[in-house]
């Protein structure tokens, strides 16, 4: 600069001084600049003011000589210091020149830019708020500075801002948000820091409601609460806590919506920081929110499902999402069914309304929605007077997500469990919805029974159940959808017994246009088939898990029911050597379960026509096993076929599993099962079928521990000459089982011989079929 130039009303010798390498030089002119402006001032000669701080920030601070530039500066704060409570009226000339500076090479001349603005935001003090978003910008790069003088320098005048901002009632913050939902996605440290530490300053001010705009800084906050640095991540921990108090507090005035999806994107961060602090605050929204959080359900199971089979390295997470998979749940109600499809939304009550609420006149205009009573944890998110919240269930998205996770075969057993429990809970709250649904999510649940787990098999078996059992799932068709092969030519005839304590309260309406049984809907028999042909492809689930599930159904649904169409579809089964093994595993159940003590006194009388009909079902289907036909005799007191069947037993082809059999059977009849039938062996005179028919098995036996067995018991049979006594007026039970039934043995055993038969010839192909290969296998 040419220091002889006319820059009046500064004279010659405070020009040069201005521009001296010195700063103790610099320092005397900037002292007489402030005595000079003080001189205008007094006069209240503000063009000679401006005309100043223009030489100042023109010819000196936007210098190309550094020199210069130092000695703006400090004439710039010297004027604001002259200026004192003036001073508000020339910042932007003021500020201008200086926030240019902080973007100098030169460090030195960032620390004097640094300090000159310090002393101008000190006189103007609430003055400068007008200006905040610039010095906010410009304080913000300087918080990343690398020279730790200057760093050090915009502390202080960060500090002194933040004073001002907090003693202050005038702050924009409307204005301000712009600018921090941009910074707060800064990647450096220093910025990230700087600024947390204004979030916790503007939230303490009582003035100021940031919670009005925490939805455009909540993304960014989380993504801060990654930082590498423990101290910034403690300070955004803090901050969150803090908002999330307020919430707690001011349910009220809080935009859960806009913010569940961004918890919802940090529910599933790979940092188990972020995923803990957003998983607690979807467990707050969704117990203060309720069934606002409703619209948000598929993307909040989607980020909580997997969390729940955390192991215990990440068990606060797993605690959290359970609580929040459990608040969600509850969210679901039966309305939620009965909505026209047409109508895009619902309009349901986001909880019971309240007396209290319904009196304020002035909740019908504002429409505001207010926190109950209760402040704390259990606050609960309520709709005032006759305003609701429009909410939509969106049952697609949810149901999308469920069985993603369930057919997942790398999600956890808790996570698999939780899934169940959900799409149960919907087909309890929602069955009209969910039936839509049913078709698709069939095949899945199928497929579920084979999990290791039992727990996880016995909620799939609970849905299985529901479903089978539902008003809902009634259709027009006799059986509902089927998979082309199976349909059947004519309806199964099913029975339930007239117990009004067996019906579920999910099936207690509309029985009476069941198009199959009163407890069962269409899709029981689908179940029953789709099970069957599960069992059929896959053995090792029939030997493992077979009796426990069917064991399991008999419990959830009626048994009756179970055992008398899966018979009627294995009458149908073309697979022979299944029907049998599926025939012997029935039966066992049917022998062996306490679950199923009822159905087999039931068989055992055959008193009602309902039984016999049961029997005869089971029967025709039993003689895919002829032992267990001999057993079912057994159970259902017909001895007299029992010693018939024995003796078409030598038409037979005898094999060592049939042997085996017959071992087992006469273990059973040791059992406490057939005591009835071991007392009756007293009887000799009315029951000399019985008899007949355990030494028939005993002539079939070889000399084994069975035929011991069955040997020993038959030692122990009366004479019947010494079991008379004088009373013979009581009428003989074979008479009284005559008179009881209505029973066609002879087209009884013609089925087991045609049966039979069909076996025969299945295994003689069969071994036709293994000696071609042997002999290819020679040659």
């Amino acid at each position: 600069m040419n220091a002889e130039r006319d820059l009046s009303p500064l004279t010659p010798g405070v020009v040069r001084a201005l521009t001296d390498k010195l700063y103790e030089k610099r320092k005397v002119a900037a002292l007489e600049i402030e005595k000079l402006v003080r001189e205008f001032v007094a006069q209240n000669n503000t063009s000679q003011i401006k005309h100043v701080i223009q030489i100042l920030s023109q010819e000196f601070a936007l210098s190309q000589h550094p020199h210069s530039r130092k000695g703006g500066l400090i004439g710039l704060a010297a004027c604001s210091i002259a200026l004192g409570k003036d001073s508000g009226l020339y910042l932007k000339e003021l500020i201008e020149p200086v926030l240019t500076c902080f973007n100098d090479a030169d460090s030195r001349l960032r620390y004097y830019a640094c300090e000159a603005l310090y002393n101008i935001v000190k006189v103007a003090r609430g003055s400068v708020l007008p200006h905040f978003n610039v010095l906010f910008d410009g304080l913000s790069k300087l918080a990343a500075d690398p020279d730790p003088n200057v760093k050090s320098g915009s502390e202080l005048l960060d500090r002194l801002l933040k004073d001002i901002v907090t003693e202050s009632n005038q702050f924009d913050l409307v204005g301000f948000i712009p600018l921090l939902r941009e910074r707060i996605y800064s990647n450096n440290q220093y910025a990230r820091q700087f600024i947390i530490s204004w979030i916790l300053v503007l939230e303490s001010v009582p003035d100021i409601n940031l919670l009005d705009y925490l939805p455009e800084i909540l993304d960014g906050l989380f993504q801060i609460l990654g930082d590498n640095s423990k101290e910034i991540r403690k300070m955004c921990e803090v901050a969150l806590g803090e908002f999330l108090k307020e919430i707690k507090k001011n349910p009220s005035s809080v935009k859960f919506a806009e913010m569940a999806n961004i918890l919802v994107i940090h529910c599933q961060a790979a940092d188990d920081l972020i995923q803990l602090t957003a998983m607690s605050w979807m467990r707050e929204f969704i117990q203060l929110a309720g069934r606002v959080m409703l619209p948000y359900s598929s993307g909040i199971l989607t980020a909580v499902l997997p969390c729940l089979s955390y192991d215990d390295r990440k068990k606060n997470i797993k605690e959290v999402a359970n609580v929040c998979n459990q608040s969600l749940m509850k969210l679901v109600i039966p309305e939620d069914d009965e909505i026209d499809e047409a109508k895009p939304s619902a309009i349901i009550p986001a909880e019971p309304i309240s007396e209290e609420s319904l009196s304020k006149p002035e909740a019908v205009t504002t429409g505001s929605l207010d926190a109950s009573g209760d402040s704390g944890n259990s606050g609960v998110f309520t709709v005032t007077s006759c305003e609701r919240i429009q909410v939509t269930l969106n049952l697609d998205g949810i149901v999308q997500v469920l069985d993603y996770h369930l057919s997942d075969t790398s999600i956890g057993m808790m996570t698999r469990i939780a899934v169940l429990k959900w799409l149960y809970h919907l087909y309890i709250k929602t069955p009209r919805k969910m039936f839509r649904h049913t078709d698709s999510l069939f095949p899945i649940l199928l497929r579920t029974l084979s999990d290791e787990s039992d727990e996880v098999i016995l909620k799939d078996l609970e849905l299985l159940a529901e479903i089978a059992s539902s008003p809902a799932g009634q259709t027009e068709e006799g059986h509902g959808p089927s998979d082309g092969s199976d349909v059947r030519p004519g309806p199964v005839e099913l029975h339930v017994p007239a117990r009004a304590g067996q019906l579920s309260s999910s099936s207690t309406k509309g029985l009476e246009c069941s198009p199959s049984t009163p407890t069962m809907n269409s899709y029981f028999y689908k179940f029953m088939i789709n099970l069957l042909k599960r069992f059929s492809s896959e053995r090792k689930l029939l030997e493992t898990r077979g009796a426990f599930i069917i064991r399991q159904l008999c419990l959830l649904l009626n048994a009756e029911n179970i055992f008398h169409s899966m018979a009627d579809i294995l009458l149908r089964e073309e697979d022979l050597k299944f029907a049998s093994t599926m025939v012997h595993t029935l039966n066992t159940i049917l022998l062996t379960s306490s679950e199923l003590f009822q159905l087999r006194n039931q068989l055992k009388d055959l008193k009602t026509p309902e039984s016999r009909n049961l029997f005869c079902c089971l029967y025709r289907s039993w003689c895919h096993n002829p032992v267990t036909t001999v057993s079912l005799c057994f159970l259902t007191q017909n001895y007299k076929h029992a010693y018939d069947l024995i003796q078409k037993f030598g038409d037979l082809e005898v094999t060592v599993d049939f042997l085996t059999e017959v071992d087992k059977l006469v273990q059973l009849i040791e059992c406490p099962i057939f005591t009835y039938l071991r007392l009756q062996l007293l009887d000799v005179k009315n029951n000399p079928y019985l008899i007949k028919a355990l030494y028939g098995l005993l002539m079939l036996l070889p000399q084994s521990s069975a035929f011991q067995l069955l040997s020993h018991r038959l030692q122990c049979v009366p004479n019947p000459e010494l079991m008379q006594t004088t009373d013979n007026t009581k009428p003989s039970t074979s008479f009284k089982r005559t008179a009881a039934s209505n029973i066609d043995y002879t087209e009884l055993l013609q089925h087991f011989e045609k049966v039979q038969n069909k076996h025969l010839e299945a295994r003689h192909q069969r071994a036709g079929r293994a000696e071609q290969l042997d002999r290819r296998v020679v040659l």
